[in-house]
């Protein structure tokens, strides 16, 4: 080993917790809620323990990879911007190249789990949706257009069916049906937050839709896709997917995002934002909660109960 490969491995041991600060890791565990929820609905019962293990391992690695690259490809706009002034690229805490490094370094290691562990199939699915997030939504939609959170969501929306697929190795209506619900949920999700964070993007020169349309339209949108996500978080129970255990979680819950969009909508300013923004983040992890709630009870009344 070269000088400078040493030293490169040195720097990467005495700042792996800094490393480790580019992979947004809360949004990781989220995402590998959502994948391991699509991974228990997949079957009735219990899924092999090695896809389990290592589809999560592998979904997670490659949702750390593209949310490093984000750092790098983002350098600039976080520099500008309040809440992401301080992360490790953006302060030169590290070097871009090295976080390049580290990020490709993961996402190669993650296909090769998927791959050898796990099947193709969910191998490629994970890896068009880390290049969905961290270039084709950080390199251009995101600078292009506001409504690039509604079609980059697309990419923040696959867990659930690659947990899915890493199980059956095929995809299946109702792993779609999951993608759906995220699809519909990230734009009133990160619009309450785009509405705090207005000036910042504005400075930054991003065209989220509160910089392009204004405040009031932008809450406007949020009330209209909320309305959209409760009829479409029923949907699991109309066709079966689910059953009354669900459907009451859902009505409740969605009750509640109905509820703080339409303070955030009626009052003025951005009191709302963050509290509807907070509120978005514990229904989508309740919503899943009572999927897979409502799921173990339906098989234990099959089980003990009909048989």
């Amino acid at each position: 080993m070269s000088k400078a490969q040493t030293m490169g491995s040195q720097s990467f041991i005495n700042n792996w917790s800094t490393y480790l600060a580019c992979c947004k890791l809360k949004v990781v565990y989220l995402i590998m809620f959502t994948a391991l929820v699509g991974m228990l609905l997949s079957v009735d019962g219990l899924p092999p323990l090695s896809n389990m293990f290592w589809g999560l391992i592998g979904i997670g690695m490659a949702a750390a990879a593209g949310a490093a690259l984000n750092h790098v490809i983002d350098e600039e706009i976080d520099q500008r911007m309040e809440r992401t002034k301080g992360r490790p690229v953006a302060t030169g805490e590290l070097e871009p190249r090295n976080v390049v490094i580290f990020a490709v370094s993961l996402a190669v290691l993650s296909s090769l789990i998927l791959y050898v562990f796990v099947n193709t199939l969910t191998m490629m699915l994970t890896m068009a949706s880390m290049i969905g997030y961290a270039v084709i939504y950080t390199m251009f939609l995101k600078r292009s257009t506001p409504q690039n959170i509604v079609i980059g969501g697309a990419a923040g929306a696959a867990p659930p069916v690659l947990g899915w697929t890493s199980i059956t190795g095929e995809l299946h209506s109702e792993a779609l049906l999951l993608f759906l619900i995220i699809f519909v949920w990230t734009p009133p999700h990160f619009w309450a937050l785009a509405i705090k964070r207005e000036k910042e993007y504005a400075k930054a020169k991003v065209p989220m839709l509160p910089v392009t349309h204004g405040i009031a339209l932008t809450k406007l949108h949020i009330v209209l896709y909320t309305i959209l996500l409760l009829v479409v978080t029923l949907m699991p129970f109309v066709v079966f997917m689910s059953g009354t255990v669900y459907l009451a979680g859902a009505i409740v819950l969605g009750a509640g995002f109905a509820y703080y969009a339409w303070k955030l909508y009626s009052t003025e300013g951005d009191e709302f934002a963050m509290k509807t923004f907070g509120y978005s983040i514990f229904y989508l992890t309740a919503l899943f909660g009572f999927l897979l709630l409502d799921h173990y009870v339906r098989i234990i009344i099959r089980t003990y109960f009909m048989s």
